[in-house]
């Protein structure tokens, strides 16, 4: 009797040690701080996106490698003051889109993104065709592309008489007709002014904005409130980006896009958040971001993929829109952001 007791004790221990040594793996994998962050642990992915849109991406992540992926959604500006709020203790693996590059342009000097480039944008040039596709010191890699241009109501525009040009939005017959967002709320408006300005000056282009101002019948918040407004016929004229039109005309709605002649267009990117919980987990879901199984649902989702081996599900893709790319001086956008944005209220009445 004895000797079975103490064969029970031993075999008790063994399985204890056993079992605080599969704790200290978990927390290894999990990536509880540093280097120790591993594919076996889940993934935290902070976006702005459309939730339907990166829970598909996160659940084809999980079919495919067998990898939990958490997402986290809210606005842009609402991510960033988290992630710096969070930068002693990062809680995100992953940051994806944010309305093109200059949320990411911003953090890169907040310290709360780090470098990494996936294998396949290696090769690709920091600007290709007057697109900035990856940061030149590799934090961030673009996973999409967007395109500012115009949408209009079908029912009550004809594509000839569309605008083509930024300047065409100040014709008489689109005064009260116009919708286009908010600069001081907006970063999509905030983009249009900035390439407007970047171009033809700080005087020339408050005037072109108070002219454009006069012309809406609503100036909203939301980036995507005035497409929306187009497609059920409350504008004839929205200013928004392309995959908002293809959206709405997807599901029936009497929208379609047009790309002005010379306008802003942008990558939509990805980083790795610095300092993250699991950076091996981070760097494998961007590898996958450019894949075609990530890229197709991109496509689905009517935004233009990057990768090319993959067909855009609307009339936009790389080659079709690169002639029409105003090539933006990134370091002029960013000493020139805020100050913008803040000088909107004073200068549009």
């Amino acid at each position: 009797m004895r000797k079975f007791l103490v064969l029970l004790s031993f075999m008790l221990l063994v399985g204890l040690l056993a079992a605080c040594a599969g704790d200290d793996s978990s927390g290894e994998s999990s990536g509880d701080g540093g280097e120790g962050g591993g594919l076996e642990g889940e993934i935290t992915l902070y976006s702005p996106e459309t939730p339907d849109l990166t829970e598909e991406l996160a659940a084809k992540y999980e079919e495919i490698h067998g990898q939990k992926v958490n997402v986290h959604y809210a606005g842009t500006n609402v991510l960033v003051n988290q992630m710096l709020a969070e930068k002693e203790n990062p809680q995100a693996d992953v940051w994806y889109g944010g309305g093109g590059i200059l949320p990411f342009e911003s953090a890169v000097d907040r310290g709360i993104i780090t470098p990494f480039v996936p294998e396949s944008a290696e090769d690709w040039e920091v600007v290709e065709n007057g697109i900035k596709m990856k940061h030149e010191e590799g934090y961030y890699t673009g996973a999409e592309l967007f395109v500012l241009g115009f949408s209009y109501n079908t029912d009550l525009v004809s594509e000839e008489e569309a605008p083509k040009t930024w300047e065409d939005l100040l014709d008489p017959k689109w005064e009260g007709k116009i919708q286009f967002p908010n600069p001081a709320a907006s970063g999509t408006a905030t983009l249009m002014v900035l390439s407007y300005m970047m171009q033809h000056g700080e005087e020339a282009g408050w005037e072109y904005f108070q002219k454009l101002a006069s012309q809406a019948n609503s100036i909203p918040d939301s980036g995507s409130g005035p497409t929306k407004s187009a497609a059920m016929g409350e504008a004839h004229i929205a200013v928004g980006f392309d995959f908002m039109a293809y959206d709405h005309k997807a599901k029936g709605e009497t929208v379609d896009f047009i790309v002005p002649e010379k306008t802003p267009i942008l990558v939509n990117p990805m980083s790795l958040v610095k300092d993250g919980p699991n950076p091996e987990g981070g760097k494998n879901f961007m590898e996958f971001m450019l894949s075609e199984e990530a890229q197709q649902i991109l496509a689905n989702w009517h935004h233009i993929p990057i990768n090319p081996d993959v067909e855009s599900k609307t009339p936009l893709n790389l080659d079709a829109i690169s002639d029409h790319a105003v090539d933006l001086d990134i370091d002029w956008v960013n000493e020139n952001y805020d100050k913008i944005r803040n000088e909107w209220q004073n200068n549009i009445n």
